[in-house]
This record gives structure tokens, C-alpha cells and sequence, in this order.
């Protein structure tokens, strides 16, 4: 189907509203270049002791291993499983063109990350399409494409549409993966008859301690949650929070999906191997940390006021502080020294887990005000554009701060992805 297709938008309340999810994703990808793994327990994430998993495949899943949990207790679970580290790059490509795909069906795509987005695709109904039609369709593109599964949800709006996934993704079992219906549908007027009978937990907004203050109330099924009065829920759990339980265990969501949904900041973090306590080994992953930062910043074609960094010490104990400028900065210098600032300020004594640096507050970058310290010539401004524009013609190592060599060449940077699952073994 194609563009030209988008027309006839029906009312609202009809199927339209299309989520989906890769299966296991980062698993499936790196099951497409090792294929010989296939039948066995896959890990993806980091590989570490302090690292967490990203993805298991289903057969891994079978042994209790899911996303999010710690690398070291995944291994007591499966010790023969065959853990392999995150390739962030690698699975961007692969999510850039999936999203392609989706774009082709409708101009309407909101991603929610690399393995998962909205689809509105009331404008590509009429006579001959269907969204159900369409969830299938997607399937068999995504297959034929990339060779990968993905469960599609439809419903009349994105919360629902996200939890129908949920029904139609394969389940691990200990006799393999038994796969799902790919396509779950929940129908106009069978909206409360799907959501009623599931478990408050399954409700956007609903967390352990959330859960536990329904609990006390009586309240354990979305059914039960339906019928308490709104203004009972505002007052037990605030007057936001009470409204938007009380709506969507009515089936009541009226987001739209949003397309080119901006960031709203910018980061990098690491987690260490060892607790580091050294000042000046600290100060030059500040230096890894705020250069990625500031590459990602021009790439984005944006700049921020606001410099956070984040601390996570020994005992897991975690700090931010950060600090806002007049104007926008998006140079490697400045963010640096902003995040200096602020670290000398923390005692770092107890031993530090994990160190993070961010940039918020987002805009366009704004004409650069020559400061006291650039009167005498070009500005620390004007040399990170310089190192950009060599990144940019010759790659990320050609050029960086000389604290990042690295004794056999190239730099010690901070790509995109890295450290987003822990550290891998040393």
C-alpha cells in the first residue's frame, strides 16, 4: 500500500490504532548472523557481573531469564547459556529499516524505541483494508524483509492496542516457544470485557507501590478499579494519578500518535567494572562521558541549558545534580567543565558504581556570545566545531581529547549504545 491510500479516515471509536513489538529482538538480531545458536539459551546485554539483560531468547526465557535482570543471577539460572555483549549500532540499522516499513503503511508512526511504535492507521482504512488486514500484513513485511517475528496489537487506542500485543507474542514454555495468535484484536464494544478481568498491574502508572495502595483499597483487578468512584481514587492516590487509573480501566485514552517526537535530553552513562574513587581517573571518563554527549548533541542539530550529572555509589545509594546556563551550550568544553563543577562537589570517597552526564532543556542552538576568555582569538566553541567537521570527514577517532588515547591508537570514546547493559567481563 502506499501514501496515495491514506484517505477515508473513519470516526473515532473504530480499530485503528495499530502497536507493535519486536519478539525478543535483540536476541532475534544477533540470531540472524549465528544462526547455529538457535536452539540454544541466548543472553544479550552485558556480559559482566555488574551488567543486566536486554533480551533472551525464547529458549533462554525457559530458564526463568528475562530483560532487566542481572547478568550474574541469568548465569546461576542458566549456567550453559551463551551470553553475548549488546550491539547497539547493529540493531539500530536493523530497527531503522522496520520503521521504513511502517512508514510505507502509514505516515503516522510513532517509535517507542528500537524494537517497538505506535501506528495510527485509521487514514489507510476503507473498503479492501482492514486494520486487522494491516496488522498481518505488517507481519509478513517484517518477515520477508528482515527474517524477523514481531506480535502486532489492534484496538481502538494505543493503550489498548499495547496490552492486545501482550496476548498475541509467543510464550516460553519448557517444551520450547509456543507461539502466539501474531495479531490480537480487541473489537469495538469488547473493550471492558479484555481489560476488566487483568490484574491492576497491567495498567500504565501502576507500580509496586501503586499496586500495594490499591491492595489495601479492595482494588486487585482492573474491574474492581472501573468501579470505584474517580473522586475516591483522587484523594487515596492524588488528583492526576486517581484520573488516570479511573480512565483507562474504562477503556478511556485519547493520545494521539506522535510523530518526530523530540528527546528531551541527552545522555551518557557507564557503569564500572570496579568501584573507581581516583579523582583524576574519574575526571577523564567525565571526559569520554561529556564528548559523547556532545557529538550526539550536534548530530541532533540541538543544544541544552541544563547539565545533570549522576553519581551511583558503592551501596547503590544514586545522586544527581545539575546545573542550568543562560544559553544553550552543545560544545564538548563546556559541557566538561559544567560537569567538573558539579563532581568536585560530591564527596566520591565510598567508591563510585556508575558516573552519568546529560544535557536538557533542548533547542536549536542559538549564535554563539564571544565570552572574556575568547576576546584573545577563536573560543573553545569555535575548536569543537573544528574536531566535528574532522570526525565528520575522516570518523570518531581521528581527532578527540588527547586524555582519551589509547596506547596501541585510536581514542577511548563513548559510542552510542555502549554501557547501556553494564559492563561486559574484563
Amino acid at each position: 500500500m502506499t501514501q496515495a491510500a491514506l484517505v477515508g479516515r473513519p470516526p473515532d471509536g473504530s480499530l485503528g490504532f495499530i502497536h507493535v513489538d519486536m519478539d525478543a529482538f535483540f536476541a532475534s538480531c544477533e540470531l540472524l548472523r549465528r544462526p547455529e545458536l538457535r536452539l540454544k539459551p541466548v543472553v544479550v546485554g552485558g556480559t559482566g557481573d555488574r551488567g543486566v539483560v536486554a533480551a533472551a531468547s525464547y529458549v533462554a526465557r525457559t530458564f526463568g531469564i528475562h530483560s532487566a535482570m542481572p547478568s550474574s543471577q541469568a548465569r546461576r539460572l542458566c549456567p550453559h547459556a551463551v551470553f553475548l555483549p549488546g550491539d547497539h549500532q547493529y540493531y539500530s540499522e536493523i530497527s531503522r529499516r522496520v520503521m521504513e516499513l511502517f512508514g510505507d503503511i502509514t505516515p503516522l508512526v510513532e517509535p517507542l524505541s528500537l524494537d517497538e511504535a505506535f501506528l495510527d492507521v485509521r487514514g489507510a482504512l476503507h473498503g479492501t483494508h482492514h486494520a486487522p488486514d494491516i496488522g498481518g500484513m505488517i507481519r509478513r513485511r517484517v518477515f520477508e524483509a528482515e527474517g524477523l517475528t514481531c506480535s502486532v496489537g489492534v484496538a481502538t487506542n494505543k493503550f489498548l492496542a499495547k496490552l492486545a500485543t501482550e496476548r498475541a507474542k509467543p510464550q516460553a514454555t519448557l517444551e520450547g516457544p509456543k507461539f502466539g495468535s501474531g495479531v490480537h484484536v480487541v473489537e469495538p464494544g469488547g473493550e471492558l470485557e479484555f481489560l476488566h478481568p487483568m490484574a491492576v498491574r497491567d495498567l500504565w502508572g501502576v507500580g509496586p507501590a501503586t499496586e500495594a495502595k490499591l491492595s489495601r483499597m479492595g482494588i486487585e483487578t482492573v474491574g474492581d478499579l472501573a468501579i470505584q468512584p474517580r473522586q475516591r481514587l483522587e484523594a487515596s492516590l492524588g488528583l492526576a494519578s486517581g484520573r488516570h487509573l479511573h480512565q483507562l480501566a474504562n477503556a478511556i485514552d485519547a493520545r494521539p500518535v506522535i510523530v518526530d517526537q523530540r528527546a528531551k535530553s541527552i545522555g551518557h552513562e557507564e557503569t564500572f567494572p570496579r568501584d573507581l574513587v581516583d579523582g583524576p581517573v574519574l575526571r577523564r571518563e567525565l571526559v569520554r562521558l561529556a564528548d559523547a554527549v556532545a557529538t550526539r548533541l550536534r548530530s541532533a542539530g540541538v543544544a541544552g541549558r541544563t547539565v545533570t550529572i549522576k553519581v551511583r555509589f558503592r551501596d547503590f545509594t544514586t545522586i544527581t545534580r545539575a546545573q542550568t546556563s543562560a544559553e544553550p551550550i552543545d560544545g564538548a568544553t563546556a559541557i566538561l567543565r559544567t560537569a567538573e563543577a558539579l563532581l568536585d562537589k560530591v564527596d566520591t570517597g565510598s567508591g563510585v558504581r556508575l558516573l552519568g552526564v546529560s544535557v536538557s532543556q533542548l533547542a536549536e542552538p542559538v549564535a554563539y556570545q564571544l565570552t572574556l576568555d575568547d576576546a584573545a582569538g577563536p573560543g573553545w566553541n569555535e575548536a569543537d566545531d573544528v574536531v566535528e567537521e574532522i570526525r565528520g570527514r575522516f570518523g570518531g577517532d581521528a581527532i578527540g581529547p588527547a586524555s582519551l588515547a589509547k596506547p596501541g591508537g585510536g581514542l577511548d570514546r563513548m559510542e552510542r549504545g555502549q554501557q547501556q547493559w553494564g559492563p561486559d567481563d574484563l
